[in-house]
């Protein structure tokens, strides 16, 4: 459905793979009934075995094909990438204004109850 489930908002010069141990954590104590999660691929090497041992959840990577074409849909990803599109159109979410991380969270969960609410009200 593109739904934000949980958000965290780290330093630059931590990689998205190294943090996404604390975003599962939070979803897997949240979500019980989670069984597998959806990344691209800069989310392979280790973390697919420490996702796999730490939380007995499948880290499925979605990748693209080597073809001529340049655009390609894949299977999953198009709503990740609509959800951030969703995310655009909020002023505060479009360049960074914030200057704490958790500041920038409750922004998007802000935007995030915003775009649940107007699609309950049609």
């Amino acid at each position: 459905m593109g739904l934000m489930l949980t958000v965290v908002v780290h330093a630059a010069n931590i990689h998205d793979s190294q943090a996404a141990i604390d975003v599962i954590s939070s979803l897997k104590y949240r979500f019980q009934r989670m069984v597998k999660i959806v990344a691209d691929g800069g989310y392979r090497g280790e973390l697919i075995e420490k996702v796999k041992m730490a939380f007995n959840l499948t880290l499925e990577i979605v990748l693209r094909k080597e073809s001529k074409s340049n655009f390609q849909v894949l299977p999953k990803r198009w709503i990740v990438e609509r959800t951030f599109s969703w995310f655009e159109s909020y002023r505060r979410l479009s360049k960074d204004f914030e200057f704490q991380s958790d500041t920038s969270e409750t922004m998007m969960q802000l935007a995030m109850i915003k775009i649940m609410l107007n699609r309950i009200k049609k």
